[in-house]
């Protein structure tokens, strides 16, 4: 599989493509850049299924919150966590 290829599958869904946080960061093909995108999009997804067991809604893998943190920290991005957005995902 080409690199742009499993960029763009692992943005629709990044645990489909990798089997950690710490796998993205360790990828040796991927920009940093690319890396953040990615941990990003499954922090937000992450959030959404947190959401979504708060308010009694089950199913899906569990969520890796914490894990995508450090995988974030271990590239060096910063994650602005004292001015969340209004909302449950707390802007993500």
């Amino acid at each position: 599989m080409q690199k742009d290829d499993q960029y763009e599958r692992a943005m629709l869904d990044p645990g489909d493509v990798f089997a950690s946080p710490e796998e993205v960061v360790r990828h040796p093909l991927m920009s940093e850049g690319q890396k953040a995108e990615i941990l990003r999009r499954w922090l937000y997804d992450a959030s959404e299924v947190a959401v979504a067991e708060e308010e009694g809604m089950t199913g899906g893998k569990p969520p890796l919150v914490h894990a995508i943190f450090e995988a974030l920290n271990e590239l060096g991005v910063e994650l602005d966590l004292e001015h969340p957005a209004p909302t449950k995902q707390k802007g993500i």
